[in-house]
């Protein structure tokens, strides 16, 4: 059974889910560029419920609020790759700047927000109201898509050696 689901899908699971008593979190963001810091968010994110959740920014949303360069890796690989980790157990893509509407038909008992967003984060009044709380997940500094897309930059600026190998 595959990870990656539909909108209304995933709806559907998790009503039947909360109807078994299970605890549902989620956590949201663009994961451009998947690196440690996602992971260790991840990996905290889960710690907080029984079903992980995580709602992707597409590539239409991603370009509304990042720029029309963006995103640097598509929707489907993005999906694909955190499909791919253990921790997770539900992942699905969203077309809106936040994730307000779609948080509004999940209803998480616990949404997950980088303490970068923290507590009074914009989906906090629709978490709320839903009976659901925040937890503001640690910071993993130095870790970060805008610091290893900087990091690429000056790496290429910079003129390299290449190795050459002959017979």
């Amino acid at each position: 059974m595959s990870k990656i689901k539909a909108e209304n899908e995933l709806i559907s699971l998790v009503k039947d889910l909360k109807g078994k008593g299970k605890k549902i979190v989620t956590f949201n963001g663009s994961f451009e560029i998947l690196h440690v810091g996602h992971m260790r968010s991840i990996k905290e994110a889960k710690k907080q419920g029984d079903t992980l959740v995580v709602l992707v920014n597409s590539d239409r949303s991603v370009r509304m609020y990042k720029g029309p360069n963006r995103s640097i890796v598509q929707e489907s690989e993005r999906v694909e790759m955190l499909a791919a980790l253990e921790d997770v157990d539900y992942v699905t893509v969203f077309n809106d700047i936040n994730p307000k509407k779609i948080l509004e038909k999940i209803k998480p008992d616990i949404h997950c927000n980088g303490s970068d967003w923290g507590r009074n984060c914009i989906e906090r009044e629709t978490v709320e109201k839903n009976n659901g709380r925040i937890h503001v997940l640690k910071w993993v500094k130095g870790y970060s898509t805008s610091n290893i897309v900087k990091n690429i930059l000056n790496l290429y600026k910079k003129s390299t050696v290449k190795a050459i190998f002959l017979d």
